[in-house]
Formats: structure tokens, sequence, C-alpha cells
């Protein structure tokens, strides 16, 4: 995009076809020696570039593909690539180009003279506030920034260097896809952040990262279901101000409470209990039966010594932590039983009863065992995995919670919402959910984590399945399986938050979902909007006042979204309301606050 200079370096001006901000070189697309297929357009007082063909490969092909810049760098030293971009409507048809392998003038049809950056529909950057590094979460039909130095889908990834400052060189790229946009390049010294803003402004990048602004309360705070996450070493660093509600991650497993018999090591779990309570979060005990990570020693034990050892176990966790919400008795009794006579497998379901007359009275056994020991205020939970995506587990988990609901057994629902179980659709979840909602128990989903090699592919699986989860009337609670590396799906990139403490585009979309969602209690009149007519008996309504303002949400007085649109700089905003007669609440987003008023619908 052109933009009018205030200060203009007279010998760069001569040299390069980019301008300089401190030691960022900035290079206008259109700036430069474009071949036949590149055609300049224009937005309003924009201009950018883009490619007319179509040519896949790992090179230009021809000059006329090619565009050449002419760029001086302001200092002697390492340098990132930037890019603003915008990718097509076609998404990965639009989203890819080539730039040259280091500086020079390169051949069209040499494929290691050229560096192929594609995905570009998977990452980028366009909040003001995000530090643009590795990969970002923008979509398409959005401008955005992207470090090609970073990129983790590029071909390869490299630094641009200067041995003198102020030598003239030549920078090139070369057409691939015509939907994608390009607006500019920039060059900034390498070892520094650079957030969105400090790029749109020429702006000289952070030796320390930006200070990442968390609010005092949790994501959910004040709403009537909890987002908790599971408490471990790696998810203490601002546990507090991300979640509301808290369960050991390991160690409350019998494996890593009792290693060795009747030797008990209770420091890890005693400070996750604590910290709930410490902090009014509500703690849910994980594990007491299951069939991975339990004692070696009790494999080989008669199964009379190992049903005593059971009862130890169980009265010892409900007389150290008697403010327990909820106990899982059992674990993922479809898929791992305790019958395993090796490493941690526990093989004491024969104590329990075995199978016996109701195929499951090792289960039922185990929680009447624990209604025994665990005072009237710890709900009993049965945990299970496969439920999300698989409707003959989801009836077969239900026919075990409809056994123990008989009994008065249990009183909540685990389900757990791990990656490998929530790639199906999201009315496949939904529908599996509903099985296993008859029951009538509230239900809880219990481990939840979303792989995402991209922050674009975890943000659109965020959207799909948290979402799903928690607009279901079932679902009283969501609890994270961690989100920081650390993890135990570390390797497929399930964290929400970087190991420098940046935020991934998930986490930035569950922070502005969850705000969107109010208690009744909670819903005020705020200035600075009107409605009128107000009330309404039907037809449209006008917002007035909504300037600098991003969104514009309409909910019901239980938090459920009803509607929601863009209402970017528009005094006045018309909606047609077509709800139901009630009370609703309208907001008003923009970037520094929310405002709210009441509606009534007649």
């Amino acid at each position: 995009m052109k933009h009018v200079l205030l200060i203009v370096i007279f010998v760069l001006a001569f040299l390069s076809t980019g301008w300089t901000q401190g030691h960022m070189l900035v290079v206008e697309a259109e700036s430069g020696t474009l071949g036949d297929d590149f055609e300049i357009r224009e937005q309003d007082t924009y201009s950018y570039i883009a490619s007319t063909s179509n040519d896949g490969g790992n090179f230009p092909g021809t000059v006329a593909r090619v565009a050449s810049f002419q760029v001086s760098l302001p200092a002697v030293g390492e340098y990132y690539l930037f890019v603003r971009l915008r990718v097509g409507a076609d998404g990965a048809n639009d989203d890819s180009f080539f730039y040259g392998n280091g500086f020079g003038t390169k051949s069209e049809t040499e494929g290691d003279d050229w560096i192929t950056v594609n995905q570009l529909s998977l990452t980028g950057y366009d909040n003001q506030k995000s530090v643009v590094y590795e990969d970002g979460g923008a979509g398409n039909l959005v401008w955005k920034w992207v470090n090609l130095s970073a990129f983790s889908l590029a071909e390869t990834k490299i630094t641009f260097s200067a041995d003198e400052a102020g030598k003239p060189l030549t920078f090139q790229i070369g057409g691939r896809e015509d939907g994608l946009e390009i607006d500019k390049f920039v060059f900034a010294p390498a070892g520094l952040y650079y957030t969105v803003k400090n790029l749109d402004n020429g702006e000289e990048g952070s030796v320390d990262l930006p200070e990442i602004e968390l609010g005092d309360k949790p994501l959910a705070y004040g709403l009537s279901k909890y987002v908790g996450c599971a408490y471990a070493s790696h998810t203490k660093d601002n546990f507090e101000k991300y979640w509301n509600q808290v369960v050991p991650e390991n160690a409350g497993k019998w494996g890593s409470a009792e290693p060795s018999r009747d030797v008990m090591s209770w420091g890890q779990l005693d400070e996750a209990y604590n910290f709930a309570l410490k902090n009014n979060l509500p703690y849910r005990h994980h594990v007491l039966v299951w069939g991975n990570q339990q004692p070696e020693w009790i494999e080989n034990l008669p199964a009379s010594e190992q049903l005593e050892e059971i009862r130890e176990w169980f009265q010892a966790v409900a007389n150290r932590y008697p403010k327990a919400e909820i106990v899982e008795v059992v674990n993922e009794a479809l898929h791992d039983p305790p019958n395993k006579p090796d490493s941690g497998g526990g093989n004491y379901i024969n104590a329990l009863g075995g199978t016996g007359q109701t195929g499951y009275d090792w289960i039922v056994n185990a929680f009447k065992m624990a209604r025994q020991y665990f005072p009237a205020t710890t709900k009993l939970m049965l945990n299970e995995y496969g439920i999300t995506d698989n409707a003959n587990n989801a009836r077969r988990y239900k026919t075990i919670i409809d056994l123990l609901k008989s009994d008065n057994l249990i009183d909540v629902v685990g389900v757990q919402g791990h990656s490998f179980n929530t790639g199906v659709s999201a009315s496949t979840i939904k529908s599996n959910l509903d099985i296993v909602a008859q029951a009538g128990l509230p239900i809880y989903i219990t481990e939840m984590d979303v792989d995402g090699e991209t922050d674009a592919i975890q943000l659109a699986a965020y959207k799909k399945i948290f979402t799903t989860f928690w607009e279901h009337p079932a679902v009283k609670g969501v609890t994270l399986w961690g989100f920081r590396p650390g993890m135990w799906r570390t390797d497929e990139r399930a964290f929400l938050v970087n190991s420098d403490g940046t935020e991934r585009e998930a986490m930035t979309w569950l922070r502005d979902y969850l705000r969107g969602f109010l208690s009744a209690d909670e819903i005020q009149n705020t200035p600075g909007f009107t409605i009128y007519p107000n009330p309404v008996f039907s037809g449209a309504i006008q917002i007035i006042g909504a300037e600098e303002k991003r969104e514009l949400r309409f909910f019901s007085t239980s938090g459920q979204l009803i509607k929601s649109f863009a209402a970017e700089n528009q005094h006045i905003v018309s909606v047609d309301i077509d709800f139901m007669p009630g009370i609703y609440v309208v907001q008003l987003i923009s970037n520094k606050q929310i405002t709210t008023r009441k509606i009534v619908v007649k």
C-alpha cells in the first residue's frame, strides 16, 4: 500500500524501491519491476499486486512471472523477511508464490534458485497485538502478515544478510497462483519481536517479548459452566488467569500416589488440591480405578489382598481430599479395564467382582465402595473416551450409566474430548452426546485437547469442537488436558499458549467466544449506544452509536448466542428482529471494551 513519507532518505531513494524506518526496510509490492503476468490493483487508496496466471512446480518458469526489486538494507546484519498478503476465496488454490533463495538475480527455470511458499491459507496474523512469528490463524480474504523466515510450512526458511549498509541488492519473487494478492515486504532485523502493529506502521521490533495482557479472572469466570485444565508442572504458569477448575494430570493416579506398597507419595497431589482450595476452584480427583498407571506391586497379590488395598486406597483419598467436588471412580471401563497382568495394568478386576451377573459387577462394586468412603458432597463420576465419534460406544456407555443410576451410585458422567475422537462432524459429536444425555445426568467434558499443526487448523477445529461441547445443554463444564508445551500431545501441537507465553489464535478466539456468554445476574445496561425502538414487536431496530465497534452480538438471558455480525465504522446499524418474545442482551464489542444493553421483544 502506498504511503506518504514525511522523511525521505534521498540516498536510498535512488538505490532502493523501498523506504526505511530505523533499521527496517519496507518494500511496496507495486514499486518493483513487474513481469507481464503481474498486475497492479487498487482498493480505495491502496495498491497491491497479483499474479494473473496459474502454474505449479517449484520455479516461476518464465520471466513474465517474475517481479524484481532493487533494495538496500540500512545496516549490516541479519534480517527476517515479512510479507503482507491476502489469500483469495479459493483458499488452498490461491495461497502460494516463490521468492528468491537469497539476494541476486535468479533463473526463472532453476528450482534451487527459488523458495516455494505454499499453504499460506493456513497461517498469518491480523490482530494488531499479535507477534508475527511462526504460524498464525488469520484466514482467507483478510490482509495478514506472515514471517517467511519462520513459517513452519515453507519449503525452507532463510534470513537475509547485509555485509554492507546501503549496498544495492536485488530481491525477486515469482507468481504461482492467481488468487494471491501481495501488498508489501518488510526486511526487519532478526532476533527481535514484531507485532502486526509494528509491521503496519514501520515500527522497530522489541528486544523482549511484548507483555501478554491477561485479565485477573479466568476465561469462564462468572459463567454457569466452567472451563478447567489439568494441573501439572507445565500448566502452573498463569493457571488461575485462564482456568476455573482443577484436576491433577498424573499425580492422582494410583501408580503415582502409591508406587510402593503402603508408601504414599502425596506431594504433587496435595499441591493441586491446595491450589484449588486457595483459589476457590472446584477440584476433580483423577482417578481411583483404571487399567493403566496402576501400582505394579498389586498385580500378583491374592484377590483378597488386592481388595483390601483397593479399600485402603479409596479411604485414603477420601480422607485426604474431603472437599473434592468430583471423583472419577472408574476411568475407561470400555477400553482399559484393570485386567492386565502387565506393567501398570492393575490385574485386580476379579477382586472387584469381575464381570459377574451384570457384566459390569466390578464397576458397580467400585462405585458402591466409593459411596461408602466419600462424603455426600463429592459427586461420583464414570469417565470414558471414544464416545464422541462412535454411537455404539455411546450406547454401551449409557448402558453402564443406567445400571449405576438404578442403584443411585453415580452423580455425573465424564466424556473425554481428545483430538483423536473429535475429527468427526459437529452433528456426529452432538448426536453421540445426546445418547449419553438420555441417562439424565450432567455431562462433563473431562480431557479436551485439539491438535494443531498450524494455528489455522487448530482454530477451525476449536470453533467446531468447543462450541459443540459448550452449547450442549447437558454439558456443565469442559476441562482441557493441558494448554502449554509439555502437555501429552505437545508433538501434535495441541497447546494453546506457546513456550514464550504468546497465545495461539485458538486461545484468542476462545477468550472472545466465552466473553460473549453472560450470566443473567450480570447483565446490566452500560452507556455507549442506543436501541430504537425498545421494546420492539417485530421488524427492524436501529443500533445508534456503533462507531469504532468490531462486532454486534445478540444473546438470550441464559447466555446463548442468537446472532452476530460485523459492525465496523457504522453510526447506525439496522437489524431485523425475528426472535421469540422475551428479554435479550445486545453487545457491541470493540478492541477496548464491551458495552451491553437489554432489549425487550414483544
